[in-house]
């Protein structure tokens, strides 16, 4: 009887729950309702509104009295001033940049500054780059790039490394990306079709497997970071002060003071060839 009982009072609510009619809809967070668009350091209330009292006015004008909105237009608004260091513009991208797959501008130009700044950190060439994608935490956007986009771009302490490679070892770090999960790659040209590399330049030429190639990469990814182990069989490693998000800021700001825009592009140094789905990657 107990046990009747226990069956009865969990299925009830689901039983409730069946009889209800419920309707759904989605409403797209565009900023149609309010006119709200991101702050800057200088365009608070253009960009988010003002309270007074217990009344918010939003950029579109739109007037707030009821609900919660106005006590969290409150909080955010007064976040802002904290915050006002890394709302801070540092540079202009002249196009939005989104992370796409096996290879974008954003990432090209990732990892083609990683090599140079590498490079300059030890004195020495540098071939190939394998920089990881779940490294960028988000798009770079169009137009004016607070301080803080670039901070949540690259958030994580990650150290820039210079290590030595062989070609083979590099083939076994390529056909692993092939088989897997591609990454973010530099100084390189690699097709893949079907899970496998088929071919893999470095440097206009093919991939020697006898030839040692100066490597650029992360910490995170020397032993076992993302499965990938750069570091295995390496025949010299350095690994070097600063997080890459500082080496990063750096090159943003020579940018901005050159009166350059952050801009790039891809070129095909990817391109997956799927069979099953008859079509072509890059």
């Amino acid at each position: 009887m107990k046990k009747l009982l226990l069956i009865s009072a969990l299925l009830l609510p689901a039983l409730m729950l069946q009889a209800r009619d419920f309707k759904w809809s989605r409403t797209v967070m565009d900023g149609s309702r309010t006119g709200v668009t991101a702050a800057t350091a200088d365009n608070v209330p253009e960009a988010l509104g003002t309270v007074d009292g217990k009344k918010y006015v939003s950029p579109s004008g739109r007037t707030f009295r009821c609900g919660v909105t106005p006590e969290v237009a409150r909080v955010l608004i007064d976040a802002q001033a904290p915050m006002a260091e890394v709302k801070a513009v540092i540079a202009h991208a002249t196009e939005a940049m989104p992370v796409g797959y096996p290879e974008c501008a954003l990432s090209n130009w990732y990892v083609d500054y990683v090599m140079k700044a590498v490079a300059e950190k030890a004195g020495k060439p540098v071939s190939f780059a394998v920089l990881n994608f779940g490294g960028i935490r988000c798009d770079m956007p169009k137009g004016d790039i607070l301080l803080d986009d670039i901070m949540s771009m690259f958030p994580f302490r990650n150290n820039l490394c210079y290590l030595e490679l062989t070609g083979k070892d590099i083939r076994v770090i390529l056909n692993q990306l092939a088989a897997t999960s591609w990454q973010v790659v530099g100084g390189a040209r690699c097709v893949v079709k079907d899970g496998k590399l088929v071919s893999a330049e470095i440097g206009g030429k093919p991939l020697d497997d006898k030839k040692v190639y100066g490597v650029a990469t992360v910490n995170f990814l020397l032993d076992g970071g993302d499965d990938i182990r750069m570091a295995r069989n390496a025949k010299n490693l350095e690994i070097f002060d600063g997080y890459l998000l500082d080496y990063i800021l750096a090159h943003v700001r020579a940018l901005t003071a050159e009166g350059k825009p952050i801009e790039y592009q891809t070129d095909g140094r990817i391109v997956i060839l799927d069979s099953d789905k008859n079509s072509v990657r890059r």
